[in-house]
């Protein structure tokens, strides 16, 4: 149980701060799918793939002390920061993790802004699909956001960047 725990307390502490529960939720989904060996299962939501038991874990990792999850009000809404605490890195130190790519992807994706991440991770939840019809799907399910056929190109140029680093 706690090995899935300990993969995502992985994740944020080679990310060094997470800014935003939307973000962490695509930057675990996208290194899911440039299979690394994240378990948690996702449906498509508002902002793309979305993972409840994501949440949970993260809920319960603030409960046990080893992650920090600090609200911060910015404007109308709430913004959420995730590090690691001291007990969370002993626990990682005791429970290691063998992920080598790992911290140069998420440290570029962290990189990124969540609108970027959250197009991204929906071109790879839809990855079965040709990539005109993935594009359809990113302009009729994202037309709020107004992504642009160049954003789309990106995207996927972007994915293939990380193939290669999540390779070596």
């Amino acid at each position: 149980m706690l090995k899935d725990h300990a993969k995502i307390m992985n994740a944020i502490a080679a990310s060094g701060e997470i800014i935003g529960r939307k973000k962490l939720q695509k930057m675990i989904y996208i290194a899911k799918k440039l299979d690394f060996p994240f378990h948690e299962k996702y449906q498509f939501h508002f902002f793309g793939p979305y993972s409840e038991e994501l949440t949970l874990r993260i809920e319960e990792l603030c409960n046990m002390g080893f992650l920090n999850e600090l609200k911060e009000k910015k404007g109308g809404y709430y913004q959420y920061r995730y590090t690691l605490t001291e007990n969370g890195q002993e626990f990682l130190e005791q429970n290691k993790v063998e992920m080598p790519a790992l911290p140069s992807c998420l440290e570029d994706m962290n990189s990124q802004n969540s609108r970027f991440l959250e197009l991204v991770s929906t071109v790879l939840f839809f990855d079965s699909l040709e990539k005109e019809e993935v594009q359809e799907k990113v302009f009729t399910l994202k037309s709020k956001q107004k992504y642009t056929v160049e954003e789309v190109e990106t995207a996927y140029q972007y994915i293939d960047a990380l193939k290669g680093m999540a390779k070596q």
